[in-house]
Protein backbone atom coordinates (compact mmCIF):
# COMPACT_ATOMS: atom_id res chain seq x y z
CA UNK A 1 0.00 0.00 0.00
CA UNK A 2 2.58 2.38 0.69
CA UNK A 3 5.87 2.17 -0.85
CA UNK A 4 8.34 3.07 2.11
CA UNK A 5 11.77 3.08 0.10
CA UNK A 6 10.27 6.04 -2.02
CA UNK A 7 9.15 7.87 1.05
CA UNK A 8 12.82 7.58 2.44
CA UNK A 9 14.18 8.73 -0.90
CA UNK A 10 11.67 11.97 -0.98
CA UNK A 11 12.83 12.72 2.45
CA UNK A 12 16.24 12.67 2.08
CA UNK A 13 15.96 14.36 -1.34
CA UNK A 14 13.97 17.33 0.31
CA UNK A 15 15.69 16.90 3.78
CA UNK A 16 13.37 16.17 7.21
CA UNK A 17 12.59 19.56 7.89
CA UNK A 18 10.37 20.22 4.27
CA UNK A 19 9.33 16.90 4.07
CA UNK A 20 6.21 17.80 6.96
CA UNK A 21 5.54 21.05 5.09
CA UNK A 22 5.60 18.81 1.52
CA UNK A 23 3.07 15.99 3.37
CA UNK A 24 0.36 18.36 4.25
CA UNK A 25 0.55 19.86 1.04
CA UNK A 26 -0.06 16.48 -1.00
CA UNK A 27 -2.79 15.60 1.56
CA UNK A 28 -4.64 18.28 0.79
CA UNK A 29 -4.10 18.41 -3.20
CA UNK A 30 -5.30 15.11 -3.50
CA UNK A 31 -8.23 15.46 -1.12
CA UNK A 32 -9.09 18.60 -3.97
CA UNK A 33 -8.28 16.57 -6.82
CA UNK A 34 -11.01 13.30 -5.69
CA UNK A 35 -13.31 16.05 -4.72
CA UNK A 36 -12.88 17.13 -8.57
CA UNK A 37 -12.93 14.19 -9.80
CA UNK A 38 -15.89 13.13 -8.34
CA UNK A 39 -17.89 16.29 -9.00
CA UNK A 40 -17.19 15.71 -12.48
CA UNK A 41 -18.31 12.24 -13.15
CA UNK A 42 -18.66 10.87 -16.12
CA UNK A 43 -16.42 13.83 -18.23
CA UNK A 44 -13.66 11.76 -19.94
CA UNK A 45 -11.23 14.52 -20.07
CA UNK A 46 -11.13 15.81 -16.33
CA UNK A 47 -11.59 11.93 -15.43
CA UNK A 48 -8.01 11.61 -17.15
CA UNK A 49 -6.38 14.64 -16.32
CA UNK A 50 -7.54 13.91 -12.51
CA UNK A 51 -6.31 10.49 -12.38
CA UNK A 52 -2.88 11.49 -14.30
CA UNK A 53 -2.56 14.16 -11.77
CA UNK A 54 -3.62 11.57 -8.70
CA UNK A 55 -0.86 8.91 -10.04
CA UNK A 56 1.83 11.29 -10.22
CA UNK A 57 1.19 12.71 -6.98
CA UNK A 58 0.48 9.31 -5.32
CA UNK A 59 3.50 7.75 -6.66
CA UNK A 60 6.00 10.31 -5.90
CA UNK A 61 5.02 10.13 -2.00
CA UNK A 62 4.86 6.51 -2.22
CA UNK A 63 1.42 5.95 -2.07
CA UNK A 64 1.65 2.64 -4.75
CA UNK A 65 -2.02 1.63 -4.38
CA UNK A 66 -3.80 4.79 -4.84
CA UNK A 67 -1.57 5.37 -7.87
CA UNK A 68 -1.74 2.00 -9.55
CA UNK A 69 -5.85 2.00 -9.39
CA UNK A 70 -4.98 6.00 -10.76
CA UNK A 71 -3.30 4.35 -13.82
CA UNK A 72 -5.55 2.20 -14.68
CA UNK A 73 -8.34 4.90 -14.09
CA UNK A 74 -6.41 7.09 -16.59
CA UNK A 75 -5.85 4.58 -19.10
CA UNK A 76 -9.79 3.53 -19.02
CA UNK A 77 -10.62 7.23 -19.05
CA UNK A 78 -8.52 8.00 -22.30
CA UNK A 79 -10.07 5.08 -23.73
CA UNK A 80 -13.49 7.08 -23.45
CA UNK A 81 -14.72 4.89 -20.29
CA UNK A 82 -14.81 7.69 -17.11
CA UNK A 83 -16.31 5.94 -14.94
CA UNK A 84 -14.28 2.01 -15.28
CA UNK A 85 -12.62 3.21 -11.69
CA UNK A 86 -15.40 3.99 -9.14
CA UNK A 87 -14.37 7.47 -8.16
CA UNK A 88 -15.51 5.81 -4.35
CA UNK A 89 -12.59 3.21 -4.36
CA UNK A 90 -9.84 6.19 -5.40
CA UNK A 91 -11.19 8.04 -2.43
CA UNK A 92 -10.96 4.71 -0.21
CA UNK A 93 -7.97 3.51 -1.35
CA UNK A 94 -6.63 6.76 -0.41
CA UNK A 95 -7.89 7.18 3.12
CA UNK A 96 -6.98 3.82 3.83
CA UNK A 97 -3.30 4.44 2.68
CA UNK A 98 -3.68 8.24 4.17
CA UNK A 99 -4.66 6.83 7.51
CA UNK A 100 -1.36 3.89 7.29
CA UNK A 101 0.66 6.13 6.05
CA UNK A 102 0.25 8.83 8.97
CA UNK A 103 0.20 5.77 11.74
CA UNK A 104 3.39 4.27 10.41
CA UNK A 105 5.07 7.49 9.37
CA UNK A 106 6.57 8.19 13.00
CA UNK A 107 8.00 4.74 13.71
CA UNK A 108 9.80 4.82 9.97
CA UNK A 109 11.57 7.38 11.29
CA UNK A 110 11.50 7.74 15.00
CA UNK A 111 15.39 9.42 15.94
Amino acid sequence: MIDWARVAELRDEIGPEDFDEVVELFLTEVEGAIDLLESAAGNPVVTHDQMHFLKGAALNLGFAAVSDLCQKGEKAAAGGDAEAIPFGAVRTTFEDSKNRFLAELPLKFAA
